[in-house]
């Protein structure tokens, strides 16, 4: 495990309105980075006989932290190596498979974590959008009505009743719940909930919402994953 820095660092927030798997550093300005899309990387960055092996890599994301160690969002494999190549970037942890790339005489080790050279200012985002990766996790994986291990989401009120799509409405839910309860309320069945649902707060949360698959380490900077 990477020594983690201990320098102070402040406004370590994530950005809104920006879906985070489309952002990275692109350019130095001064003692920050910009925000925006990473521009092509150069022809010679990842020579021809090694975009073959690479293409297969395309679903892999890599966890992107700021110079703090904070989480700030997932990025393609290709688009990490391209920002360690530039020195943007250096990788704490290499991806689990020990797949190594080679470029311009250098030998590079497929990452899984990347940390941010200089640190980056992103704003505040207040609310975390409701979606299934985010919700299981805030639920733990587990039905809201009897505990066991939950496979879908369920509208504590359902929507044939009025009920909203919202955090405080909805909870992870186990098969056997989900078809039991239908569309009926919870005291037409006698059921309580195991505990209200209330929307995830914390600033690793808008991540978590966009974050299907994981290894396992990532745990490690986004307290707030947890494996199914």
């Amino acid at each position: 495990m990477a020594k983690r820095s201990s320098n102070k660092v402040h406004h370590r927030q994530l950005v809104p309105g920006v879906t985070p798997n489309e952002w990275v550093p692109r350019a130095i300005h001064g003692d920050h980075l910009a925000i925006a899309h990473e521009s092509p990387p150069p022809a010679e960055a990842v020579p021809e006989a090694q975009r073959a092996p690479m293409r297969g890599w395309a679903s892999r994301r890599v966890l992107l932290l700021n110079a703090s160690y904070e989480p700030l969002t997932t990025v393609p494999v290709r688009r990490a190596l391209v920002l360690m190549l530039r020195n943007r970037a250096e990788m704490l942890h290499s991806d689990p498979a020990g797949t190594v790339v080679h470029s311009a005489g250098r030998q590079l080790y497929v990452p899984s974590v990347i940390r941010l050279t200089v640190y980056v200012h992103v704003p505040y985002i207040a609310r975390v959008p409701l979606t299934r990766a985010a919700l299981m996790q805030r639920d733990r994986f587990r039905c809201g009505y009897c505990g066991a291990k939950a496979d879908t989401i369920d509208h504590v009120v359902p929507r044939s009743r009025g009920g909203e799509h919202v955090w405080e409405n909805c909870v992870a839910c186990c098969a056997r719940c989900n078809h039991k309860k239908a569309d009926r309320l919870l005291s037409e069945l006698g059921w309580s909930l195991r505990t209200i649902p209330r929307p995830p707060a914390g600033r690793h949360w808008y991540l978590v919402s966009k974050i299907d698959t994981f290894d396992p380490v990532w745990g490690d900077y986004v307290p707030a994953l947890e494996s199914a």
